[in-house]
């Protein structure tokens, strides 16, 4: 990019096209969020919660090998191919799900979204690309908001579009996705070109990971946001089979919830953060973050219809979200400024890969804390499963307190 790309203003057009592309994307990711436990659980699948629980696990699990060869070959070959055929892929793997007659075909669906989803540090590569060090934590924070956006129309079409048949959103996804590929290759610029790609010796994965993890400051935020992610993956898992328990709740109704909480997700991240983060520093957002998140987490099981009702579920779950929409863009902005200009996709994927190994681990997790011996869930199960993903969280704040020593005067006011 131009050595005066910081004059420049922020809501330049590329920008702009990566939001929606991400929204766009993530919109289609919301859409099976309140939809895959029901859609699984019933025929011809009839998957048990454990099942259930390796379908979430096998997509994050592709993520987390390949979201760092993404984000390696978008740095040797351009974003922009990257995103295209991997958002294309994601069109064919909810394709396959919505067809799906039997569960193995299920998984491959998800085995094919998993690869082809792992396209996240891409995008935020792509971000870092065209923003300045000084814009960095507010571009990253739209990035959040793009996420928040998805969250807000996809888990309310998946509830709109549930009555007309349980393979419907299945399919609505796979066309918004294939839309979405058509146009991003229209009409999204390259922000990388092939000039500035590494003419080096190409180094293995576990080569990079050694040299990345040798810096203390990368250990602890990377540290720090696995253990975000698992606490916060484990809440999803559990949340809509919580609801349907205690609440007695559907699709429909966890398509709604799951809308709202977007909206707070992008007034945090698209609005709030960057103001925050302009005046506290990221490492402060997320030691704050991390402490509400685990808080929230602990007080779930305590709530239900007799206990706060559905205002109560509102409130704790807004809370959650805010913590979450202060702590993992923070995390994220800062892994962006301590790597280098050549290294962004690298770095972003390593995290993502991470993140991803966190989202694949924490089904597993929360199968087996929230079965009991019968092979269902009960008010102990749902007890222990969010108060274990609140340990999980006050971990992930003593990791963070640490990380905010470690950056304390080496990055300036933006970070400490």
């Amino acid at each position: 990019m131009p050595a005066d790309k910081g004059k420049e203003r922020f809501f330049t057009p590329p920008l702009i096209i990566i939001f929606l592309t991400v929204f766009i994307d993530l919109v289609g990711f919301g859409i099976i969020i309140p939809i895959l436990p029901f859609y699984a659980n019933n025929p011809p699948f009839n998957a048990t919660p454990f099942e259930i629980g390796l379908l979430w696990a096998v997509y994050s699990w592709m993520q987390f090998f390949f979201a760092p060869l993404l984000g390696r070959l978008s740095d040797r070959y351009g974003r922009r191919p990257i995103l295209f055929l991997s958002i294309l892929g994601s069109a064919v793997g909810f394709l396959v799900m919505g067809v799906a007659e039997s569960l193995l075909v299920l998984f491959v669906g998800r085995v094919i979204g998993g690869v082809t989803g792992a396209n996240i540090s891409t995008a935020q590569a792509y971000i870092a690309d065209v923003t300045t060090r000084e814009q960095r934590a507010k571009g990253m924070g739209l990035f959040g908001a793009a996420f928040g956006f998805g969250f807000i129309l996809g888990p309310a079409i998946a509830g709109l579009l549930s009555p007309y048949g349980v393979h419907v959103p299945f399919y609505f996804a796979a066309a918004l996705a294939f839309v979405n590929a058509i146009a991003l290759f229209f009409f999204l610029p390259e922000s990388r070109k092939q000039s500035e790609a590494e003419p080096v010796r190409r180094k293995g994965r576990f080569e990079d990971l050694a040299m990345m993890f040798s810096e203390r400051k990368f250990t602890l935020v990377n540290l720090t946001y696995f253990l975000l992610v698992t606490a916060f993956s484990i809440m999803t898992y559990a949340f809509v089979l919580f609801t349907s328990y205690r609440y007695g709740y559907g699709a429909s109704e966890n398509g709604y919830i799951f809308t709202f909480l977007g909206v707070i997700s992008v007034v945090c991240q698209g609005l709030v953060f960057g103001v925050l983060a302009k005046y506290f520093g990221e490492s402060r957002l997320t030691i704050a973050g991390c402490i509400i998140m685990a808080a929230t987490l602990f007080s779930m099981p305590f709530i239900g219809p007799a206990a706060g009702g559905l205002a109560a579920l509102l409130m704790i779950g807004a809370l959650l979200t805010f913590g979450n929409s202060m702590a993992s863009p923070a995390l994220t902005s800062l892994v962006s400024k301590i790597s280098s200009e050549e290294e962004q996709g690298k770095a972003l994927g390593i995290m993502q890969s991470g993140a991803s190994l966190a989202r694949a681990i924490a089904p597993m997790i929360g199968g087996v804390l929230l079965n009991n011996a019968t092979g269902s869930l009960d008010n102990s199960t749902i007890s222990r499963t969010f108060q274990a993903a609140s340990a999980i969280m006050v971990v992930a704040a003593i990791a963070a307190i640490y990380t905010h020593g470690s950056f304390s005067g080496e990055l300036g006011k933006n970070v400490d």
